[in-house]
């Protein structure tokens, strides 16, 4: 079950949906989580914790632990990749989170209340935008199917559960889960665009380059 806040934010002040695609939005959210207190969807919610920051840092730590220790490149490379995929999105997300409000569908259908703006709260209940879980859903995945193209199916699909149930729970609106997914794509894409730069960079540190100095060697 989702917390409830015991006394709302100085700044978070009730406010009607600024246009039409807000307004859609709220009112796609509450419709898609009008059953999240019947016990399916709350099993659903507790299964969705796996894409929740705590479980893929582990995922990822774990795999790049796994590759290194059974000297599988590619699977450490994984790993890797998971995790800087997964650190990037939640940077983002997290800057958002403390830049803007927003009531969560569940405080709105329990407590009648619903606010956003600016600034960042601080408070779960009022941290509807972005979906964290969708962010780094997203980011892992991506990253999953990058490195195993023969993963991508599962990968994708249980992101896509993940994603799913935080609107069906009543944690995140739509928009906030689009939002979410989004980024996590983004950063994926930037870790991979980058990672190639990262890794000559290290290699010239180390002396191993093909712009190393002539005459060292790494050791």
């Amino acid at each position: 079950m989702l917390a409830r806040s015991p006394t709302r934010p100085p700044h978070a002040t009730a406010a009607n949906p600024g246009n039409r695609v807000e307004a859609a939005d709220v009112a796609a959210g509450l419709r898609l989580a009008r059953a999240k207190d019947h016990p399916a969807v709350r099993a659903l919610a507790r299964a969705s914790e796996v894409g929740s920051w705590q479980s893929l840092l582990a995922l990822s730590v774990g795999t790049l632990a796994w590759g290194a220790i059974a000297r599988d490149r590619r699977l450490a490379e994984a790993g890797r990749h998971m995790l800087q995929a997964g650190i990037l999105a939640s940077v983002v997300k997290t800057s958002l989170k403390r830049t803007v409000h927003r009531t969560r569908p569940n405080v709105l259908m329990d407590e009648g209340f619903y606010a956003r703006g600016w600034p960042g709260t601080g408070v779960g209940p009022w941290q509807s935008f972005p979906s964290g879980h969708s962010a780094l859903s997203a980011a892992v995945a991506c990253a999953t199917a990058r490195a195993y193209p023969e993963m991508k199916g599962p990968a994708y699909g249980a992101a896509a559960g993940v994603i799913v149930a935080q609107v069906v729970r009543g944690a995140h609106f739509p928009g906030d889960v689009l939002a979410g997914t989004l980024i996590g794509v983004a950063a994926e894409a930037a870790v991979n665009r980058l990672a190639p730069t990262l890794r000559t960079v290290a290699l010239q540190r180390e002396g191993l380059g093909p712009h190393a100095r002539p005459g060292r060697t790494g050791t």
